[in-house]
């Protein structure tokens, strides 16, 4: 991409997310994610109704004065996004690809974790670790998150969602914020999610949220005859009938087992959830998220 049109992107992306980021979500992430818990802040004079337990004894004893410990929130997160940049992210059949979705929705959670002083990094992956943007703060870095979500092309064609989620976790010890975005097309050979034992130990790890993007199209096959069809990632091709309704049928009926699946993992590991489609808006999707946390 040359380098005035990457510019043009990168401002005509920052300036939609940062209003979107200003005027609607800035309330929203912050009523949803509070912070890890309390961090002492000073210490004073005991009051008539302060708790007991926060008496600072040492400090009692050394003033002959009752003094207490006061507690703030400790307010600053950190967050990361892990954004899957594999070759089915390319396909789209309506206003944009998913890639585009996921890549506008990123830009948007990035801008309102700057937005609450929160520091925000980026793991870009497919079947292995693209790029690891450790997380930091202020407008050059997150423009440098924003210009790798357009720019960046990976390695690899394939989707390790598993990949991504052990290196999350060892690459932050300390407990994060970390949003998934994915289609979540990462199935063994019997149409099951491969990624479960590894967003068991990240969800315990971390505070963890999917938002999985899809198309309309994927979800069900228009009746237009036999067809030509090639997974983007594999490269296999095989031609189908998709005149028969018993084909439609499988096809539509393997797509509702794999959604029943994922459902049952997140349920099970109590994972908060969104899925968005790529010609729906996404701020109902993300504001119903928040909305839960």
């Amino acid at each position: 991409m040359e380098a005035a049109e990457l510019i043009k992107k990168v401002r005509k992306i920052e300036i939609k997310t940062k209003a979107l980021s200003h005027q609607i979500f800035a309330g929203e992430y912050h009523s949803a994610f509070k912070g890890r818990g309390m961090a002492f802040s000073e210490v004073r004079e005991y009051q008539w109704g302060d708790d007991v337990r926060s008496m600072d004894w040492n400090v009692t004893a050394r003033l002959r004065s009752p003094y207490v410990k006061v507690f703030e929130e400790e307010r600053e997160l950190t967050v990361v996004l892990l954004i899957d940049v594999s070759r089915s992210g390319l396909f789209g059949t309506s206003v944009g690809t998913k890639r585009d979705l996921i890549a506008e929705i990123a830009a948007v959670l990035s801008y309102s974790a700057i937005l609450n002083n929160d520091k925000v990094g980026a793991l870009f992956f497919s079947d292995k670790v693209e790029l690891f943007i450790p997380p930091g703060k202020g407008r050059s870095h997150l423009l440098h998150i924003i210009r790798e979500i357009i720019e960046l092309e990976p390695g690899s064609q394939g989707t390790d969602i598993s990949e991504a989620l052990r290196f999350l976790t060892n690459a932050l010890k300390k407990k994060c914020t970390a949003f998934v975005l994915s289609d979540m097309l990462d199935v063994d050979g019997e149409g099951k999610p491969r990624y479960e034992d590894a967003l068991k130990v990240a969800a315990g790890r971390h505070d963890l949220s999917v938002i999985k993007v899809h198309d309309p199209r994927e979800r069900t096959l228009p009746s237009v005859g036999l067809v030509n069809i090639k997974d983007g990632e594999t490269g296999e091709s095989a031609w189908i009938n998709t005149g028969s309704r018993r084909v439609r049928d499988l096809y539509s009926a393997w797509f509702t087992a794999l959604a029943g699946h994922e459902s049952r993992i997140f349920n099970k590991y109590q994972i908060d959830n969104v899925d968005i489609a790529t010609d729906q808006d996404y701020v109902k999707g993300l504001m119903a998220l928040f909305g839960r946390k």
